[in-house]
């Protein structure tokens, strides 16, 4: 009776140990998988759709186009005060709070200062302002040197912040721009291919 106990008690402790190494094999090619899915994927475009938090109604899109010299960024968005306004990329692509605050800080990966988007020292995040005109529209082109569609520090899945005011490119730890009044998060954009 002993001996059918103890060989019972090894080959429980057997398919125990083997049910485990499939668990970590099967998690471990799902690391692999998405692993070399980042590796091999070369996104060449990405889109944000902004929408104004509760009672605004700022509205418009901001896309990031990968080039030879960096990722241009172009911004068409209405329903704002005139002035300038910051307009950054946040940690996290959540826009469910009601003050936008779950969108986190501006993205930086590599954990610098606050800066201008001409500045070679600033946040990943750092997109300086959005300029707008006495309609409420505001419309900012330019090419970015530092934004990355792929990769480990790929801003897709982050969030764009517009804030109540401008962005003084150099107050820590944000640019003193004022509540946050719109957000959208950067998904990858429909390229046609």
């Amino acid at each position: 009776m002993k001996l059918f106990k103890n060989i019972f008690l090894g080959l429980f402790a057997l398919a125990f140990v083997a049910a485990g190494c499939a668990q970590q094999t099967e998690e471990s090619s799902q690391e692999m998988d998405a692993q070399s899915m980042q590796e091999t994927t070369d996104f060449t475009k990405a889109v944000a759709q902004i929408h104004a938090k509760d009672g605004g109604e700022v509205l418009g899109s901001v896309t990031f186009e990968q080039s030879d010299e960096g990722v241009n960024v172009n911004a068409q968005l209405s329903g704002l005060e005139e002035g300038k306004h910051g307009f950054h990329i946040h940690q996290y692509g959540d826009c469910t709070a009601a003050d936008l605050t779950s969108a986190g800080g501006h993205y930086n990966p590599y954990n610098t200062q606050h800066g201008a988007p001409t500045d070679s020292v600033r946040h990943m995040g750092d997109m300086g302002n959005l300029p707008v005109g006495e309609d409420g529209n505001g419309t900012l082109d330019y090419l970015d040197s530092m934004i990355e569609l792929n990769g480990a520090n790929s801003i897709i899945g982050r969030a764009i912040i517009i804030h109540s005011g401008a962005d003084d490119l150099s107050s820590q730890p944000s640019g003193a721009a004022g509540e946050r009044v719109a957000c959208g998060v950067i998904g990858v954009a429909n390229t046609g291919e």
